[in-house]
């Protein structure tokens, strides 16, 4: 199925749809203190872009936004595809529009946090086959086992899945 994807606020109704099915797929993950959550109002921030996925009928299917912290650092936050379009290339793409912007905005890496176990494999060999490579806890994020935390250099180009 083919999606658009677009830069779009996050203060719409569906995005905040996709946001509480975010937060619920998360929440058995990890105890509460260690999930990394952004409200809606957040993503709000000039610092930080949303892409959206939409299907042929306009719903909302899928998101992920970029978070800048400055000159040397982009942050790759709020990754999400509904469960009935996983295996359809909507993460993949999503991902692909956030590194081509942080790419545009001549960030020199990407980095992200994301949970472990077998809730978040998929994440993982998602980001994977895009050329993020494991490293450790970056900017004020704790080092536990809760979390797994990537990054992706930008001096090469990003690989395609």
């Amino acid at each position: 199925m083919a999606v658009s994807i677009a830069i779009e606020t996050p203060l719409q109704d569906d995005v905040r749809t996709l946001v509480a099915a975010l937060n619920a797929h998360l929440q058995p993950l990890s105890p509460p203190q260690f999930q990394f959550k952004m409200s809606v109002e957040q993503m709000a921030d000039s610092d930080t872009t949303l892409f959206v996925a939409r299907d042929g009928s306009g719903k909302a299917v899928g998101m992920g936004a970029l978070k800048v912290h400055g000159p040397e650092l982009g942050e790759v936050k709020r990754m999400f595809t509904l469960p009935e379009m996983r295996g359809q290339r909507v993460g993949a793409q999503l991902l692909e529009r956030i590194v081509e912007l942080a790419c545009a905005r001549n960030l020199p890496v990407v980095m992200l946090e994301t949970g472990t176990g077998a809730g978040m494999a998929e994440a993982h060999r998602l980001y994977a086959r895009h050329g993020f490579v494991p490293r450790g806890p970056f900017l004020d994020y704790p080092d536990s086992p809760w979390s797994a935390f990537f990054e992706l250099p930008l001096s090469a180009p990003a690989q395609a899945a």
